[in-house]
């Protein structure tokens, strides 16, 4: 299997992982990808990236059968308002793109949520960033590599 960013950057941290790949399909839904996994939907997250009215980004991960709560995004983060950024605008600013996009190895550290419901499993999946890998490990070591912060989102 190919490395990624992810895994280079959990290798260089000595974090433990396990990799998964999966033929890349754009059109996969979240739930989708779990079922490839054999994973409950509950334990595979998604990762999304946001911009407040201040014009802070901000990057939420949340279960892929949920939605993001704007308004609870935007108290856990103390802003007045947030909205998703714009497809177009993914690549440039974190380095993945659509349905790759993963929490470790933006080219910027922005600040990152995480669904409190991630603290109920020993380990949860989020992309490995890129389509058709995914990484599974412990949610309190991707809380070691972003400095992320635990919220309710959906």
């Amino acid at each position: 299997m190919e490395k990624t960013n992810v895994m280079r950057v959990l290798d260089g941290k000595k974090i433990k992982y396990s990799s998964h790949e999966y033929e890349p399909d754009a059109t996969l839904t979240g739930e989708e990808i779990a079922g490839i996994l054999g994973e409950n939907p509950d334990k595979v997250f998604k990762t999304l990236v946001t911009q407040a009215k201040s014009g802070a980004y901000y990057v939420f991960v949340i279960p892929v059968a949920g939605g993001l709560d704007l308004k609870k995004a935007a108290k856990a983060a103390g802003e007045k308002a947030i909205s998703m950024i714009k497809q177009k605008d993914l690549l440039p600013l974190t380095g993945y793109i659509h349905g790759g996009c993963s929490p470790i190895g933006m080219k910027k550290r922005f600040p990152t949520f995480i669904h409190e419901s991630a603290k109920e499993f020993d380990k949860m999946f989020v992309s490995a960033g890129k389509v058709g890998y995914q990484v599974e490990l412990a949610p309190t070591d991707i809380e070691k590599v972003v400095g992320s912060k635990w919220a309710d989102l959906i």
